[in-house]
């Protein structure tokens, strides 16, 4: 019974003309066509028979033009006599038609085709109280009202019927919508993490391999005068190729893991420790890279190191990369270089303050006169981490010739994302 019960509905939908053969076999069955006397011939009953069941095969199509056949049959049957004073063939047709017209929402055909029908039924009372009449009788006045209940039945069937279609039109519309807001919004995680992800890899990449390219000619230029130097550049060089390499690893490791698996901690530091004193070790090693060659870099850290998360610590160092990276690329040989991080005291008001700033240089031409940041995507991904935790960013040229970036976030107002590599 169950599975007859889930099958009927799909049924009725994929042949919906399996539901108007029922209804004109119930309207049909049992038949009235018979002699009888104070009927009309048989060959009368037919057509009017006829006129009232057939056109229900085609009321789904054309629901008016069916609904003014039967009304004409009744009203025929009436005038005619057909069946006597029986009207019950005749009702269920018109009850079925005002349910098609309901359920369409043909309100005005609906009222036409009840009016039509009530002034029927109200023309035939007489008749049917001068036959079943009598004292005593009820017979006059329950034929009426069992027409009447008929019709208002079928009236109110039929707006239930498009009242639940609304229904579920409307929830699957709303189910569709969500679907659709499913899909953008997973759309945008993606796209924002491919954009974090190349991110990071720029960062990774283009710190380290500046490096390593800046360390590499340093090297080859003093390689006849002072060989230590050369031992200690090749040094810099595979550290700095190492650390690329483990960076490089961990991000594959974060695109790898699965989507509910618990989150690492796929930033600098990663290998264990508080995330402030990871930080300052990451920072030292970050800075040392850049004793060679000329150049002279000095780190300076002022704050407190608990409170912080992983991944603002991760940020921080990402921001503070970033910076250097293009000091590598624009600034002089000669050009001096400090690093200020300010990670303030815990509290409500806490504030993590950035500075990198790099001297003119004794070698300075007018394009190593300031990194030109705007041009390319360091800036640009500076202000979106920043962003994270509701800070900014400020670059430009310093009075004396070289080139300052500070940047400012605010740990308490960290938009709610997983750590960021």
């Amino acid at each position: 019974m169950q599975r007859l019960i889930e099958t009927l509905p799909r049924l009725r939908r994929a042949h919906p003309w399996l539901t108007d053969l029922l209804l004109i076999v119930l309207v049909a069955v049992p038949p009235v066509i018979r002699p009888q006397p104070g009927w009309r011939p048989v060959w009368v009953q037919t057509l009017v028979y006829a006129v009232l069941v057939l056109p229900l095969l085609w009321r789904r199509r054309r629901p008016v033009l069916v609904a003014a056949l039967v009304t004409a049959g009744f009203w025929a049957q009436y005038l005619g006599q057909v069946w006597g004073q029986e009207p019950g063939r005749g009702a269920v047709a018109l009850a079925a038609v005002l349910a098609t017209l309901t359920v369409r929402g043909l309100r005005r055909a609906a009222t036409a085709t009840m009016i039509c029908a009530a002034g029927c039924v109200v023309l035939w009372i007489p008749d049917w109280q001068r036959d079943y009449g009598g004292p005593g009788a009820r017979g006059a006045w329950l034929t009426p009202l069992a027409v009447a209940l008929l019709l208002a039945g079928a009236w109110v069937f039929g707006e239930y019927i498009r009242a639940r279609r609304a229904y579920l039109a409307e929830f699957e519309r709303r189910a569709a919508l969500a679907e659709s807001e499913r899909l953008a919004v997973a759309r945008v995680a993606v796209a924002e993490e491919r954009a974090r992800i190349a991110r990071e890899i720029h960062d990774v990449l283009a710190h380290s391999v500046s490096v390593m390219v800046l360390n590499a000619e340093g090297g080859r230029l003093m390689r006849h005068t002072d060989p230590t130097v050369v031992d200690r550049t090749l040094g810099v060089i595979s550290a700095t190729g190492r650390d690329a390499l483990d960076e490089l690893r961990r991000l594959l490791e974060v695109l790898r893991t699965p989507a509910d698996a618990p989150p690492g901690d796929p930033g600098p530091g990663s290998a264990g420790g508080e995330a402030g004193e990871s930080l300052s070790a990451d920072l030292r090693r970050l800075v040392a890279r850049l004793n060679t060659s000329g150049r002279r870099a000095r780190l300076d850290l002022d704050g407190e190191c608990g409170g912080l998360s992983a991944d603002l610590t991760v940020q921080t160092y990402r921001i503070v990369q970033e910076a250097l990276t293009n000091v590598v690329k624009h600034a002089p040989p000669d050009a001096m270089i400090h690093v200020r991080v300010d990670t303030g005291s815990e509290g409500p008001g806490r504030l993590v303050r950035l500075r990198v700033e790099n001297s003119a240089g004794a070698g300075a031409t007018p394009e190593h006169r300031g990194p030109l940041l705007s041009t390319g995507h360091g800036l640009a991904g500076m202000r979106e981490r920043t962003a994270l935790y509701g800070g900014s960013v400020d670059a430009g040229p310093t009075p004396e010739g070289g080139y300052r970036v500070t940047a400012t976030l605010r740990p308490t107002a960290a938009t709610p994302t997983a750590a960021t590599p």
